[in-house]
């Protein structure tokens, strides 16, 4: 069954934009809410850009490609295993824990900062950085929860 693996954001009191990596803790819950992603997320309310998700099984390989993949470090604050996230056309849904359901908006590109950050050019990871999604039904998720493709 798939689940719910990682989940990092930034919360307010972090520095929000450090020059050396894309400022993420690790948390073990979150609660999501319409409109805004991560409640507690500095990087919410984008209209359609609420979370970054990814696939557990892209970030192993771009571990083993010698990208740094720890806990929010490719800028993702959700990460799920047994769904292939980067296949997923806009307007997939997905059910996260109970409750909560996301949309997918848009592949994830990565921002003009990755390749600093990462000390590689993006080019390498086109088309495996997983998708933007929007809340459509918000909700507590948790590290474990069940993920399902709507």
């Amino acid at each position: 069954m798939a689940r719910i693996v990682s989940i990092a954001y930034s919360p307010p009191t972090a520095e929000p934009r450090p020059k050396d990596n894309y400022h993420r803790d690790s948390f073990s819950k979150a609660l999501l809410s319409v409109e805004r992603g991560i409640d507690g997320d500095r990087k919410g309310k984008a209209r359609d850009r609420h979370l970054n998700v990814m696939s557990a099984t892209t970030l192993a390989s771009l571990a083993a490609e010698g990208f740094k993949t720890g806990p929010g470090q490719m800028g993702e604050q959700i990460v799920v295993n047994g769904v292939e996230i980067d296949a997923l056309p806009v307007g997939a849904r997905i059910r996260l824990g109970e409750v909560a359901v996301v949309e997918v908006t848009s592949a994830r590109t990565g921002c003009d900062r990755f390749e600093h950050i990462q000390g590689k050019p993006k080019k390498l990871v086109r088309g495996r950085l997983g998708v933007m999604a929007r809340v459509v039904t918000g909700g507590p998720i948790a590290v474990g929860d069940p993920v399902e493709l709507l």
